[in-house]
């Protein structure tokens, strides 16, 4: 239906069905053979196969009468069929098999009954051929099927790579998103606490410098080459994972995921940048799931640089994480700051980051103001229980 030059194709077809039938006509039965009228219409029906793709019902429609007409006058009754079966064939595949059926049906009876009102004998003869043209009509309906069937597989097949395509699409995305909450949460974190390192550095040596504390300077300086020293090594493993295409980045990285086991060093950061920092830590018995422990890690991280950014030196944190259910993992952080303060700065993603690491592991974070003052952050982040538990405390 769609073939180029489809058009100057049917043409040569009509013509040569033309010709097909000019021969059957010559060689058959010359006691039938047709006068100038009926080489007329038998050439006539014909034309309308020019037209068969195009409009199919209306070029078998336009045939019907001629080919009436020309077995009325008691031609040769086979001559006709090449173009005929070219007609029914073509409805049958382009239609619906209702269609291909009610439409054998009209044709048959119109020349069976205009064949059996002149002869008896030629009406029988006429109605064995009428055989070819079931098959035909079935093979036009089998082709139709085929098609159809080979269609669904093309489309399913693209539907399949569409969905392959859009779901590396959605990870290349949920891994940029990673990877960029990882940048927030080591450069915001590692700034922040080189910032307020510096500035205990720049008060000792600003405040009194008759009494210089050389201790006091070494061991902020020292503070602040340990900072840089974990933020260089963990910027060198999120890095690693642009640069290995290959693999999973997930898993094959420098280093492993941060998890509860590294929440001291956060804790030992922050003390470093002057905050009083109170740690708990109640593991469950069985093994988190990397992402699980990452997530924790992370909330816990992004939640210390909010309190010694906004509170400064001297803030108390109490940070907790325990199971708060059989398969639920507990993380609040709490200080007696005052928060995030909006000072008509850009907003940053830092609350918004720790709620998408709380929703990648299915999870949920609130954060907000104490009622009795200060700042909580609190999410509750699924994992794969077992019966039994263990506690560390520290």
């Amino acid at each position: 239906m769609h073939a180029a030059h489809r058009t100057r194709t049917d043409a040569l077809i009509a013509v040569g069905a033309g010709a097909l039938s000019a021969a059957l006509a010559l060689f058959g039965d010359s006691s039938h053979a047709p006068d100038a009228l009926g080489w007329f219409l038998l050439t006539a029906a014909a034309v309308p196969l020019v037209w068969r793709r195009r409009a199919p019902v209306l070029a078998l429609a336009a045939m019907v009468p001629l080919l009436a007409l020309y077995h009325g006058l008691d031609n040769v009754h086979t001559a006709p069929m090449p173009q005929t079966w070219i007609a029914l064939y073509t409805v049958a595949v382009t239609g619906r098999p209702l269609r291909t059926l009610l439409t054998g049906i009209g044709v048959m009876s119109v020349m069976l009954t205009v064949v059996l009102s002149i002869s008896a004998h030629d009406g029988f003869e006429l109605l064995r051929i009428s055989g070819w043209i079931v098959a035909v009509l079935f093979c036009g309906v089998d082709v139709r099927i085929y098609r159809q069937y080979v269609a669904s597989m093309l489309e399913r097949a693209e539907r399949a790579e569409r969905t392959r395509e859009e779901e590396a699409r959605r990870r290349v995305a949920e891994e940029q998103l990673r990877i960029a909450r990882d940048l927030h949460d080591l450069l915001a974190h590692s700034i922040t606490l080189i910032g307020v390192q510096t500035s205990v550095a720049s008060h000792i040596l600003t405040v009194d410098p008759e009494r210089l504390d050389r201790k006091a300077i070494a061991a902020s300086l020292d503070d602040i080459a340990g900072t840089c020293r974990e933020a260089r090594a963990e910027l060198r493993t999120t890095l690693q994972v642009l640069r290995d295409t290959g693999h999973d980045s997930r898993h094959d990285a420098d280093g492993p995921l941060p998890g509860l086991a590294a929440l001291p060093g956060l804790v030992r950061a922050a003390e470093a940048a002057g905050a009083r920092v109170g740690l708990r830590v109640r593991e469950p018995d069985s093994r988190l799931a990397p992402a699980t422990g990452a997530a924790a890690y992370r909330i816990v991280q992004e939640s210390l640089t909010n309190a010694v950014r906004h509170a400064g030196a001297g803030v108390r944190v109490s940070v907790a994480v325990e199971p708060a259910g059989p398969a639920t993992l507990r993380v609040t952080v709490t200080d007696d700051g005052t928060g995030p303060v909006d000072d008509g700065s850009t907003p940053g993603f830092g609350i918004v980051g720790m709620r998408e690491r709380a929703r990648s592991t299915g999870g949920t974070l609130d954060a907000g103001p104490r009622p009795g003052g200060g700042f909580e952050v609190s999410a509750l982040l699924p994992f794969q229980a077992q019966a039994q538990e263990s506690e560390t405390v520290s």
